[in-house]
């Protein structure tokens, strides 16, 4: 067994039925190296964890065309199966990283391309032309055999002479063979590979409910005539194409995320070459070429500026309403739209690598992953398919025992083989899911997994970091309180301290310092004491700059500056101090000011029942003066980045889900400690390993968005796997006849296989209704309370 294991997703066109899938499991689960198979019928593909040690990308790509599906050559971002791949042996637990051998390849329909030996891919917009075409041919014949059978006798009233004197059941039986032989043939089919593949599904209920009310005809006619039932076959397989065909019409909208991410790549790209622009594939560009973006123009690949400004609409990528300005030195993400000026872009990322190609991954991925209850359905769908048979086979028993006609008792299994097919139990998460990731991707908000979105779903405390999540994380500095030394010598010595730090405060302190132009100086022998500050010599003094824990830790007196650093602090300014050579030199305040649509994703979380608690090292006071700000509930400040996940922990104690947010770097503990980690402004770097949500734009208010998301699909699984359990419960006794002999209740098989077919498309529709689920806005939330109606609860946990 090798210690790595990979994962693939494979596209399996042609799966009609969600039922179907069994068939995918059980012929992959059974191959040597094959560890996990997860498949999604709405988004025709599989998911497969296997031993590269032991099979291949090519050999499980084989195997589905085995299974009688088609599995096309490649189709998304180093998932779909490519035969000429091979997977990464080199890999991590659950890691594949194949890449595209070709940009074009990467960004089109998984359904696009031409399979090998002989199979045909079919898209789902192909396979609901098919299901129609055959629907409207059961119509046409299954019409002049009802109005020629007893039905239309008793019913209609009708007494139709059959053409040249035939027997009635002579002509029924001519009318249902491009029934049986043509639209029926799916049934057949798809049963002969379930069996094949010794499971059981949908397509053997219908085709043995088809199958032998039509033998059992054909028998009757062949030997003299006599009660046949061609009408019941014939119409109830029309009854369940005409279901389907609305139900694949439905589900087939529940992947128009993925397909619009897909459309979003430009084909054509600009390349300079020589010194002349050159219109080349984009599937040509490499990394290192030029690219020339005129105005108007979807940038290609992902780069860098080198040349021009320009506004860009990055909007259908991160869901970042305003154009973000560009200039040379500035990342631009591929697809995104350059609205004015002319750039020249360096290209840095192509083909699978490209922000576009890691967000069709990630939505890929939650949209084939499942949720328990969906596993547990998959499993309750095999056995139900067994209780149909032994059903209809007891229902033929017991009405044959009772005295009635075969044919009676016929009738009566039929429809309970029918109307317990578990197709709705199979697409009851499936579509949810898809529906609930696209709306998610269209706002920015990546869920990876369906755990994701259904533990979002549960989240009862949310914890957010203060600097660049709730603020805006570009601190600026107001105040320099001085003693005893001019301020440009000062910040010259302070400013070349803070350059050898990427912390956003000492970022801050150098802007400070570059904008009232102070010469600058060179910084030795620098230490960073990670959650207090920074120590360094410049021009032969010792700096120290940091808070009053660091400064104490070095015995340096504070004097007077303490009252001064305690007065910016009340006013909700982080006061850092600087001491020069063991004396205190300055207090500097810096300032960094909430994010717009804070105050709305805090209020927006307390309308969902969420508490809301802000983790930050910072000091309580500046930390409360924020708090107050937004209405947040809970404050836990000047806790060192190591000690987050420790407070995570203790608020998970007490049994509570909770969600962090963080950006995904320096939060990556807390983020891993939480019931759902949410990164937040992952922006082009979408691969953010410890979080189990990506939030492309640096909005706060997403967080509810994402939490809403996830509550709104929930329902919406909950209400489909209820549904489709409550009308198999219901439907199956009613079908047998348990009720016709006290009150006359029964169901012909037509009538059951429209119900049946109603059912999933039901389940179906109500899970694309989730499309108008309402999402907060900064315009839509009510403001928070004010900070004294609130029940707050500050809390100071020291991270000494």
């Amino acid at each position: 067994m090798s210690d790595h294991t990979s994962t693939a997703v494979l596209d399996v066109s042609g799966l009609r039925w969600a039922s179907e899938q069994n068939v995918v499991n059980a012929r992959l689960g059974r191959r040597p190296g094959v560890l996990d198979v997860s498949v999604n019928p709405t988004a025709q593909t599989a998911t497969v964890v296997f031993d590269p040690s032991r099979t291949s990308v090519a050999a499980l790509r084989q195997w589905v065309i085995d299974c009688g599906y088609h599995c096309a050559g490649q189709s998304v971002p180093h998932h779909i199966c490519d035969p000429m791949e091979e997977p990464d042996r080199a890999g991590h637990d659950h890691d594949h990283h194949d890449h595209d051998h070709d940009h074009a390849e990467t960004l089109r329909s998984p359904h696009e391309a031409m399979g090998h030996g002989g199979h045909t891919g079919m898209s789902m917009a192909a396979m609901v032309a098919d299901m129609r075409n055959r629907f409207l041919v059961a119509l046409v014949f299954s019409l002049p055999i009802v109005l020629w059978s007893p039905i239309g006798t008793e019913v209609f009233g009708l007494h139709l002479p059959t053409p040249f004197g035939v027997r009635q059941d002579v002509w029924a039986l001519v009318l249902s063979l491009p029934v049986i032989f043509y639209s029926c043939w799916i049934f057949f089919d798809g049963a002969v590979r379930a069996l094949r593949a010794r499971t059981l599904d949908m397509m053997v209920l219908v085709a043995v409910a088809v199958g032998s009310g039509w033998l059992y005809s054909l028998v009757i006619t062949l030997t003299g005539g006599g009660e046949v039932f061609y009408e019941a076959a014939t119409v109830l397989a029309a009854f369940v194409l005409l279901g389907h065909w609305f139900e694949m019409r439905a589900r087939g909208g529940a992947n128009d995320a993925i397909r619009t991410l897909l459309d979003l790549a430009p084909p054509k790209a600009v390349v300079i070459r020589d010194g002349e622009p050159v219109e080349v594939s984009t599937a040509e560009v490499v990394v290192g070429d030029l690219l020339l973006v005129r105005p108007g123009a979807k940038i290609a690949v992902d780069g860098l500026v080198e040349e021009g400004e320009s506004e860009v609409d990055e909007s259908m990528v991160t869901g970042e309403s305003l154009p973000v300005h560009k200039a040379p030195g500035s990342a631009v993400i591929g697809a995104t739209i350059n609205a004015n000026g002319a750039l020249r872009v360096r290209a840095t990322k192509v083909g699978s690598d490209t922000a576009l190609a890691q967000i069709v991954k990630l939505v890929q991925e939650a949209q084939n992953s499942k949720a328990p209850g969906q596993r547990l359905a998959d499993r309750a769908a095999f056995w139900l398919v067994l209780v149909a048979l032994i059903g209809g086979g007891a229902t033929l028993a017991t009405w044959l025992l009772t005295g009635s006609t075969f044919a009676t008792a016929m009738l009566f299994a039929i429809t309970v083989v029918v109307i317990t097919c578990p197709d709705a139990l199979g697409l009851a998460t499936p579509t949810a899911i898809m529906v609930g990731t696209g709306m998610g991707a269209k706002r920015g908000v990546l869920f990876k997994n369906a755990m994701a979105l259904e533990t979002s779903a549960r989240i009862q405390v949310v914890v957010m970091d203060k600097t660049g999540t709730l603020t805006k994380g570009e601190p600026e500095v107001t105040d320099v309180i001085i003693d005893g030394m001019p301020q440009d010598e000062l910040l010259r010595l302070v400013a070349a301290v803070e350059r050898e730090s990427e912390h956003p405060l000492a970022e801050a302190v150098v802007r400070h310092a570059d904008a009232l132009g102070v010469a600058a100086a060179s910084a030795e022998r620098f230490e960073n004491v990670p959650g207090h500050g920074a120590i360094a010599h410049v021009d032969g003094r010792r700096v120290v700059i940091g808070n009053r824990r660091l400064l104490e830790r070095e015995n340096v007196d504070l004097g007077t500056f303490a009252a001064r650093r305690d007065e910016l602090a009340a006013t909700g300014r982080t006061a850092v101090l600087v001491s020069v050579d063991g004396v205190t030199a300055a207090v500097i305040g810096i300032a960094d000011a909430p994010r717009d649509t804070s105050v709305a994703a805090v209020a927006a979380l307390h309308d969902l029942g969420v508490e809301v608690v802000m983790l930050t090292g910072d000091n309580q006071a500046t930390a409360a003066r924020i708090a107050a700000q937004l209405g947040i509930d809970t404050v836990i400040a000047e806790v060192l980045p190591g000690d987050k996940a420790t407070k995570i922990a203790e608020l998970q104690n007490n049994g509570r889900k909770v969600a962090m947010v963080g950006d995904g770097v320096n939060d990556a503990p807390a983020l891993a400690q939480a019931d759902l980690g949410i990164a937040i402004g992952a922006g082009t770097d979408v691969a953010i390993e410890t979080a189990d949500v990506v939030l492309m734009r640096s909005d706060p208010l997403d967080v509810p968005i994402a939490l809403r998301i996830g509550r709104g699909t929930l329902r919406k699984m909950r209400q489909n796997l209820g549904w489709a359990i409550g009308y198999n419960a219901i439907a199956l006794p009613i079908a047998a006849g348990v009720f016709e002999p006290a009150f006359g209740l029964m169901l012909r098989p037509e009538i059951a296989a429209l119900s049946m077919s109603g059912s999933s498309l039901i389940v179906a529709l109500n899970a694309l209704a989730l499309k108008r689920l309402r999402l907060p806005t900064a315009e839509t939330v009510e403001p928070a309370a004010p900070r004294a109606q609130l029940a707050t609860r500050n809390r100071v946990a020291s991270g000494s």
